[in-house]
């Protein structure tokens, strides 16, 4: 079965590969694999004799089994869940593992620094509040900081929201947020890019933030500092042509460097409140859903 060989894939390739993501548009699953395990990769790529190794090892009923023991699901793009949103990318995930609801349709990335002044927690958590109560979904990383305000805003006002984890969905990562984790997924949804008992790398928090820009129709930045992950999702957001809004803080906050920065150089919008990001993102949303409802306006 196709959705075999991409949950073979999917658990062999590291995500944000535009080689592999290439290949796999001009191959075809099936065919990759085969051209993977015959060698075919072996002297143009290094990572091919590791993804070859994992091929050759692998039981898919094993990690079905281990997607189903953690109450999860697997996605493809055949799948009728799957974000065609996501299709916008350079390199688009293998498949993607949720762990909750059904993903959202109308969403907004809220991000920023892990480390906020009391200023950067109040307006991610007002700044998601206000869009959950306008029935926007809100999508973040999970992580300390921004992240966690924005997802904590949300679900206060009852929203939905969506964590695009840079581990397996079993794994509680940031671990202070476990219950955070287990509150997210009674609305919303975990969603990752590997199997859910594998550990985060610091290479993961990079690739995932392509999804999380992907996923949402406009991303927010709340507080970043001159050199922060949180410019790489805006800028993976600006890549696919989202629309990307920064929040300004006191010139004399480091805290805010990286919001200043990206608003200097032109590359975001910037916005002081929810009516101003919803200026930017109800033509974009209209365009997407082909209908505003009532609280959109």
């Amino acid at each position: 079965m196709s959705i075999d060989v991409r949950l073979r894939l999917f658990n062999a390739i590291e995500g944000g590969s535009t080689f592999w993501s290439e290949e796999l548009v001009k191959c075809g699953a099936e065919e990759l694999v085969d051209r993977l395990e015959s060698g075919a990769y072996d002297k143009e790529k290094k990572s091919a004799l590791r993804i070859k190794e994992f091929l050759l090892a692998d039981h898919v009923e094993k990690l079905h089994s281990e997607i189903d023991s953690a109450g999860a699901r697997f996605l493809t793009p055949d799948s009728p869940e799957w974000p065609p949103l996501l299709n916008d990318l350079l390199a688009p995930p293998f498949g993607l593992i949720i762990k909750g609801r059904a993903l959202p349709t109308k969403a907004v990335a809220i991000v920023g620094t892990r480390n906020p002044t009391t200023y950067g927690a109040r307006v991610a958590s007002e700044f998601a509040t206000g869009f959950s109560d306008r029935e926007w979904a809100v999508i973040s990383g999970g992580a300390y900081g921004i992240d966690t305000h924005a997802h904590r805003g949300s679900i206060a006002a009852e929203g939905v929201t969506c964590a695009v984890l840079a581990s397996g969905v079993c794994v509680n990562y940031p671990s202070g947020n476990e219950k955070l984790f287990v509150e997210i997924q009674e609305s919303g949804a975990l969603i990752s890019e590997v199997m859910p008992h594998v550990r985060a790398r610091p290479e993961r928090f990079l690739t995932r933030n392509r999804i999380i820009a992907a996923l949402s129709l406009g991303t927010i930045v709340v507080e970043a500092a001159f050199r922060s992950g949180s410019l790489r999702t805006a800028r993976d957001a600006a890549e696919i042509l989202r629309i990307v809004m920064a929040v300004p803080g006191p010139i004399t906050s480091p805290s805010s460097d990286g919001c200043h920065r990206l608003i200097g150089e032109r590359c975001a919008e910037i916005v002081t409140s929810v009516s101003d990001a919803l200026e930017l993102l109800l033509p974009v949303s209209s365009q997407s859903t082909g209908t505003l409802s009532a609280d959109d306006t």
